[in-house]
């Protein structure tokens, strides 16, 4: 975000970055906390929405809706200090994925079809989220 990354010769410039962006935070996360990902919100060109979910790096990530657990925060753009903004947030029972469902809509209502899983080459082993992940290690 500083500006000091270079990549094949080009110095990367989020100002630059122009298109919507949907940047959440975690609210209890070690690895990108919430008061960082505020920060970094400034750092880009166009419109920014910054969510908190409840909990930390992965639980306020993955949470989906029909769990109903942990909330999110929402206030309009992160502007201010993060204490600030998170004080006058309005705090939403349940997961985040809804408010990001209605915003991704919002900016591309578009639907595509999903692909089917697996082809000739690579045909699908089994119906997601896969037998690995119930195992027992």
């Amino acid at each position: 975000s500083k500006g000091d990354l270079e990549i094949d010769g080009v110095r990367l410039d989020l100002a630059k970055v122009e298109v919507p962006i949907f940047n959440l935070g975690t609210k209890e996360d070690h690895i990108a906390p919430a008061k960082s990902v505020f920060t970094g919100c400034a750092k880009f060109g166009g419109e920014v929405e910054f969510v908190v979910s409840g909990s930390g790096h992965i639980a306020g990530v993955v949470n989906p809706p029909e769990r109903k657990k942990y909330q999110y925060w929402t206030d309009g753009p992160a502007e201010g200090t993060y204490e600030d903004w998170l004080a006058n947030a309005k705090e939403t029972a349940g997961s985040w994925w809804p408010h990001w469902q209605e915003w991704i809509v919002e900016h591309g209502p578009e639907m595509t079809n999903a692909r089917k899983a697996g082809n000739s080459r690579a045909p699908a082993i089994e119906a997601a989220p896969g037998s690995y992940v119930k195992m027992m290690s």
